[in-house]
């Protein structure tokens, strides 16, 4: 079935990325059950509803789809995008650039994407700009176009209402073929639907922090992952897009349980265990709200827990935001989950704490009151080391262009895994709003010449951030025009 030709309106005033986060107004209506690895459902719900249109994602596996599982070769690629005029160190560790990774995803696609996102805005006049840093976001478009031009078939589940007024990318799409379905996550959960993750073919995967959004190429800061040949990845993460999916059609209601065909058995407790390029490997997905986590899904919030609690050595951790409230109701209800899992880990198992959290124009400045509590905590003589910087992306010439400037990475690294997800640190993110993360953990001591762990290559990345010019220590700068700082 096709969804309507375009978005609807918008309601208020909201930031074009969710990057303007304070701008943001929804009501905080789910409270967070307590912490648990993989939340499981006892019951089993009634026959799953018919996926897209033909209602093959419900199928069983056939002979194909066995097939391409037993030739998975898994491989995970970090990908990120860095602002045009950030000068890294000469010689400093990168990872791919989204831009050209995603390309490649679509090159690559000979049956099928399915894309979640926040909201579309993939060309400088959805935004109100003539900056010839767009052209990578329309490029993009094109490729989606050419890519139903080709009989490749588009799928996409995007929150309602939209942040974009002026946006024409999803009714250009439409046209051409795709499948849209808006998600009214108010109405539903009382969030908004901010995953930001693709499925090719069943088989290939990417999710991270970029929305589908051309300043995300070339104008924010950005962190993902895409795992290429891995089918059992893929449609694991496929059945998350799918809560959406069913969600999108209209009066749809939250089913209590999930039916059995959303279930997973890839989780916290029974990961994905593969070699990816040889290395051997444990991954798997994990998603919020608890309200759209199926049985066996492991919520996104205990996802970050378990991995914060497996550390002994270091957690470092690069987030836009960090707050331990809720940030969507009022007044602001104290949230100290994530918060005291850090302190537990730097005083109780003396853990190396960093957190790089980003300063922008449309920073809150009652966030820097809660980054100094967690520094206090800091001390050497008793190993106690927890250090604090935010990351600042110049402005310079760009004032022009809107909600960008800013590191909008939400990933997490630790001498044992990986972390990458697509929540700021809030507690709204995890109890109304949903998004998705993955967990990698790789042996180090197993990989081949010229392969290095994901975790240790997240790790390079991290410090590369935090050693760079760009990040600035909670005493080293005054209020100025590329960020908003109370000292």
């Amino acid at each position: 079935m096709n969804a309507k030709a375009g978005p609807p309106g918008v309601r208020g005033t909201l930031a074009l990325l969710c990057l303007s986060t304070g701008t943001l107004t929804h009501v905080l209506c789910q409270a967070l059950a307590s912490p648990t690895c993989g939340h499981v459902r006892p019951e089993e719900g009634p026959t799953a509803p018919r996926g897209l249109g033909s209602g093959r994602a419900w199928a069983p596996l056939g002979g194909e789809a066995r097939r391409r599982q037993h030739k998975d070769s898994c491989r995970l690629v970090l990908v990120e995008s860095i602002p045009q005029d950030l000068q890294p160190a000469a010689g400093s560790p990168s990872a791919q650039p989204l831009a050209q990774a995603w390309l490649h995803l679509l090159d690559a696609a000979r049956e099928s994407v399915h894309v979640a996102s926040f909201y579309w805005s993939l060309t400088g006049p959805d935004t109100g700009v003539n900056d010839s840093s767009s052209h990578l976001g329309e490029a993009l478009l094109q490729k989606l176009q050419q890519l139903l031009d080709r009989n490749v078939s588009l799928a996409v589940a995007t929150s309602t209402p939209t942040l974009v007024r002026n946006s024409t990318d999803l009714q250009v799409l439409v046209a051409r073929g795709a499948q849209v379905r808006h998600v009214p996550m108010g109405r539903l959960t009382g969030g908004v639907l901010h995953s930001k993750f693709w499925v090719v073919d069943g088989r290939h995967v990417y999710v991270g922090s970029a929305n589908m959004d051309w300043r995300s190429l070339t104008q924010v800061k950005e962190l993902g992952a895409i795992i290429y040949n891995c089918s059992r990845l893929a449609q694991d993460l496929e059945k998350t897009f799918q809560t959406y999916w069913v969600l999108g059609v209209p009066k749809a209601v939250l089913p209590k349980p999930w039916p059995r065909n959303f279930s997973s058995h890839i989780n916290c407790f029974q990961p994905l265990r593969d070699h990816f390029d040889g290395v051997p490997t444990t991954a798997y997905f994990s998603a919020s709200p608890p309200a759209l986590c199926p049985h066996g899904r492991t919520r996104d919030l205990d996802a970050l827990l378990a991995v914060m609690r497996g550390a002994r050595e270091f957690i470092y951790a690069s987030v836009m935001e960090y707050f331990p409230t809720t940030r969507f109701s009022h007044p602001a209800r104290y949230w100290p989950v994530l918060d005291t899992a850090l302190r537990a880990a730097a005083v109780g198992r003396g853990v190396r704490v960093r957190l790089l959290v980003s300063c922008w124009l449309n920073t809150d400045p009652s966030m820097f009151p809660y980054l100094r509590s967690l520094q206090a905590l800091s001390d050497p003589a008793a190993n106690v080391s927890v250090d604090v910087k935010v990351f600042i992306v110049p402005v310079r010439n760009h004032s022009n262009i809107p909600f960008s400037r800013v590191n909008h990475s939400k990933f997490m690294v630790t001498e044992k895994a990986a972390y990458v997800g697509t929540s700021n640190w809030s507690a709204d993110y995890f109890s109304s709003t949903s998004g998705v993360g993955l967990v990698v953990s790789q042996r180090a001591s197993s990989t081949r010449p010229g392969v290095t762990a994901v975790q240790e290559q997240l790790r390079q990345l991290f410090e590369r951030d935090w050693s760079s010019r760009y990040a600035v220590g909670l005493d080293g700068q005054a209020q100025g025009q590329d960020c908003v700082w109370q000292g």
